[in-house]
């Protein structure tokens, strides 16, 4: 192909990429604007959602959609329900301190890959794509699954920024952000609030890691990456930048897609933490971010 349709594909699978990676990063960022704790953990939620898919799909057989219909259904009600656990037995604990949940939720990262590992094994394992069709371009055809993972992430974000705009929940969610003391004042559960709030983020990444895996594989480590590149993408949005997160996730998957295609995808991961650090001595808030 020529560099115009090498452009056009490295665009197509940058997409991908972005949207699924500001459907994860969204939930870390939910729950640092929320909670004001980094949740260490979260890539393991992303893992446990594709593994839940691949366990969904053993267990329909050969119908991929319905076995991908059953994950998207069971892997945010089993993370959510791993999550609100972690949440009573561990953080409230800790009183959500912001260097103890750091520490206890690294144990947790070591604790659901150790356990994954045991029951689940070392092994990647593919999973069926619940349905199969091609878009024809004119120069090479190209996966709809992938387009149905665009379009699904983008619904998923707009659903997000209903709630959080819309609805009497995200009114209370908004309040408790900026300010817990008052929001208790005013009738507000702020520690209920606190459950919902590490749950949703469970469950967006959840859902995040059952889209990728018919085009990944499940896999035990498969939440490192994103979680490093979450992180990377709520730095630059700005902690706690609901806009900033999905403004962030679109540059850095994008070029993401692009330098992978082009170059190498480690060069990507390397400019991806260099614009980390740029944006951290430009502008310590993140692009989005609001000034102390």
């Amino acid at each position: 192909m020529s560099f115009g349709p090498h452009l056009l594909l490295a665009l197509l699978e940058g997409a991908v990429t972005a949207c699924v990676l500001a459907v994860t990063a969204l939930g870390l960022s939910l729950v640092f604007g929320v909670m004001r704790i980094v949740n260490v953990a979260h890539g393991e939620f992303y893992m446990l959602g594709a593994v839940v898919a691949w366990f969904c799909a053993s267990l329909t057989g050969g119908s991929a959609l319905g076995g991908f219909l059953l994950a998207l259904v069971c892997a945010p009600l089993v993370v959510a329900g791993l999550a609100i656990a972690t949440d009573w037995l561990v953080l409230r604990r800790v009183n959500y301190h912001p260097e103890s949940t750091i520490v206890a939720t690294i144990g947790l990262l070591y604790l659901l890959q150790q356990a994954v590992l045991s029951g689940y094994g070392p092994d990647a394992r593919p999973v069926e794509a619940p349905i199969y069709f091609r878009v024809a371009f004119p120069w090479f055809g190209y996966s709809g699954y992938k387009l149905v993972v665009i379009g699904a992430s983008v619904m998923l974000l707009l659903g997000t920024w209903a709630v959080l705009a819309r609805t009497r929940a995200g009114l209370c969610m908004r309040a408790t952000q900026q300010d817990p003391e008052m929001a208790l004042a005013h009738g507000v559960p702020v520690r209920l609030v606190y459950t919902a709030v590490f749950a949703a983020g469970a469950m967006l990444a959840a859902v995040a890691g059952v889209l990728i895996v018919p085009i990944q594989q499940a896999h035990y480590l498969m939440g490192l990456d994103p979680l490093l590149l979450s992180f990377i993408v709520v730095i630059i949005g700005g902690l706690g930048s609901l806009r900033g997160t999905v403004v962030a996730a679109f540059v850095i998957g994008m070029s993401d897609g692009v330098i992978s295609m082009f170059f190498s995808p480690t060069l990507a991961k390397i400019l991806a933490t260099l614009l980390v650090a740029l944006v951290l001595v430009v502008r310590p808030s993140g692009l989005f971010g609001e000034r102390p």
